[in-house]
């Protein structure tokens, strides 16, 4: 007996020269528990995706992880992505990120 769908995962993947570039470009609102990442074509609700973002800070740092998305939006354009499973280490990057601003 099967216990659950095989779903297709999207990886979203994209580098980014600085932090600053990261949150004005693509994701407008980042937490500890997700993230609202702009983009003309967003995934339909309930969609899984694996994150990775490669932003500039004082090194090159990696935030990756699998998200899910949550809720659509046209005004800007994008979609809420609900962080299911990070690194450590990306979620003490996160922290350190949003203890910055």
């Amino acid at each position: 007996m099967e216990t659950g769908r095989k779903e297709e995962r999207l990886t979203i993947n994209k580098e980014f020269d600085s932090f600053d570039q990261f949150i004005q470009e693509y994701v407008t609102n980042i937490s500890r528990t997700g993230a609202f990442i702009k983009t003309s074509t967003p995934l339909p609700i309930g969609s899984q995706v694996t994150l990775r973002f490669t932003v500039v800070m004082d090194d090159v740092e990696v935030i990756e992880g699998v998200g899910e998305v949550v809720r659509l939006e046209t005004d800007p354009p994008g979609m809420g992505v609900v962080f299911k499973k990070l690194s450590k280490y990306s979620e003490k990057l996160i922290e350190k990120l949003l203890s910055k601003g």
